[in-house]
């Protein structure tokens, strides 16, 4: 694939980010995309490697390795060395659903596993599976594509995340009617209001949803399943049902003065950014501000990084990003080979924006909350911190992170934001549905299935496996889309 001697005779080129100082004054994406010439020259470097690790959505170790929708990435990389484009596009959507989404927001697994990684820079993947969609939309290709014929058959999706859209697509394009509930305002669920807009600007979703709507899926918003709907009256209407509501129970922080004025999850953070942005430009004062406050985040993953680089953007006076487990090394260490996944230090973009505007890294390592320290109104004035080291758990053998004995030191701080993660599913629909729920309160099924313990329920993404990456999440959409056809037609070539 590709041109044989690509790797050796072009470097891996980025498409180039706006400057720190510019791309904070707005929440626009900051990427300047390569022209098609140069996007060209980096599908040449897929290497014809003999076994794409890239696309295969393997276990190695404790992680994946390459991508989990088995994207058919050494073809499309040869296909736009050789100007294919239209090729490419067809062959990017015979496995996935969302190139627009992934290309922007995904991790790259594919890239992590790249043959040309093992000794060099990968292939630009990512870069290339956008222009890839890119210019597919500006080509015409992304077209609305009408099914020709309805089977009749009903289908409710609860929540439009990625899963719940990614099921919706393909059980549309067989011909069964979908609706898809959704109870905020907007639908994309957390690619709306989870993933900041410089990350994913919205009208990148809302391209993808007239498309979806003119194909002939029906999208209800500010709907409630559970509450504003039974779930009785959900079964009575439609043939099949998918739960896709996410994991969206943000684990807590149970420590003294938590009750304290200023602190909120980072989800409610993020959303509030984002839908005051849409609604009215971040000036009605609606949402929840950094500006002029010293910031706490508690969480070192993407959600953390996506609430430091939103309070950059707010004005907040610093901000400090809390990580409970040792910094990683920079580079892969002797038991973490390649194609593993690299288990190395990763510098993102909030913490390169508060690097250049506070002149240091905002993280601090092996470090934990004791306290919240509330003033006499009730708010938030400081937090007492406590250093944390790794120690072997006795009874289990697990290494488990302990408090050090007289660590604890104090910081001021106005307002924190908790990035945690997510606990699993909320209790109010799967107690509606009577669908059980595992220990870690996800969706049960049997292992391969997607299909609940209640007859014509199905279950996909977060709150299946739970809180896991948008390309997992879009996987599972197609699994379920597939069992469920199958158990309505008695077939299925999904």
């Amino acid at each position: 694939m590709g041109k044989p001697t690509g790797f050796m005779e072009f470097n891996r080129e980025d498409a180039p980010a706006f400057s720190v100082r510019e791309r904070i004054k707005n929440y626009n994406e900051f990427h300047t995309p390569l022209s098609m010439k140069d996007q060209s020259k980096q599908g040449s470097r897929c290497m014809d490697c003999g076994v794409p690790f890239c696309q295969s959505g393997l276990q190695i170790g404790t992680a994946f390795s390459g991508c989990p929708l088995n994207n058919l990435i050494p073809e499309w990389n040869d296909l736009i060395f050789k100007g294919a484009w239209e090729q490419a596009y067809n062959r990017l959507k015979i496995t996935n659903n969302f190139p627009e989404f992934t290309s922007r927001v995904c991790p790259t697994l594919c890239e992590k596993a790249c043959t040309c990684g093992a000794n060099g820079d990968a292939v630009t993947v990512k870069a290339n599976e956008y222009g890839i969609i890119e210019n597919a939309y500006k080509e015409g290709y992304a077209a609305p594509k009408i099914p020709k014929v309805r089977t009749g058959k009903k289908i409710a999706v609860i929540g439009s995340g990625p899963s719940g859209l990614a099921a919706a697509d393909q059980l549309n394009q067989k011909g069964h009617s979908v609706t898809v509930f959704e109870r905020s305002d907007r639908i994309g669920g957390l690619l709306m209001y989870g993933i900041p807009n410089m990350k994913l600007e919205k009208n990148i979703i809302e391209r993808k949803i007239d498309i979806m709507k003119e194909e002939g899926v029906e999208f209800k918003t500010g709907v409630n399943v559970g509450k504003d709907i039974k779930a009785a009256q959900i079964l009575k209407e439609y043939d099949r049902v998918i739960l896709a509501c996410g994991a969206s129970n943000p684990r807590d922080i149970k420590a003294p003065g938590r009750d304290a004025n200023g602190i909120y999850f980072a989800v409610d953070f993020l959303k509030s950014t984002t839908k005051a942005l849409l609604d009215n430009g971040l000036k009605d004062g609606t949402y929840i501000s950094a500006k002029g406050k010293r910031v706490m985040v508690i969480g070192g993953g993407d959600t953390g990084n996506d609430c430091v680089g939103t309070s950059i953007r707010h004005g907040a006076k610093s901000v400090l990003q809390l990580e409970m487990m040792p910094k990683l090394p920079n580079e892969r260490a002797e038991d973490n080979p390649w194609p593993q996944w690299p288990r190395i230090c990763k510098t993102d973009y909030g913490q390169e924006e508060a690097i250049e505007v506070f002149g240091k890294d905002p993280r601090v390592y092996q470090t934990t909350v004791k306290e919240f320290v509330k003033d006499k109104n009730g708010n938030l004035k400081s937090a007492v911190l406590v250093k944390l080291s790794p120690e072997k758990d006795k009874k289990t053998g697990r290494m488990m992170m302990k408090e050090v004995a007289g660590s604890e030191y104090s910081v001021d701080v106005d307002l924190v934001l908790i990035a945690a993660g997510f606990l699993g599913s909320e209790s109010y629909v799967t107690k509606s549905f009577g669908v059980n729920v595992d220990n870690r309160t996800n969706v049960a099924t049997a292992s391969g299935s997607f299909k609940t313990n209640v007859d014509n329920i199905f279950v996909a993404g977060d709150m299946h496996r739970g809180q896991s990456l948008v390309v997992w999440a879009i996987r599972e959409g197609r699994d379920v889309a597939r069992e469920v056809d199958e158990s309505l037609m008695g077939y299925t070539n999904l």
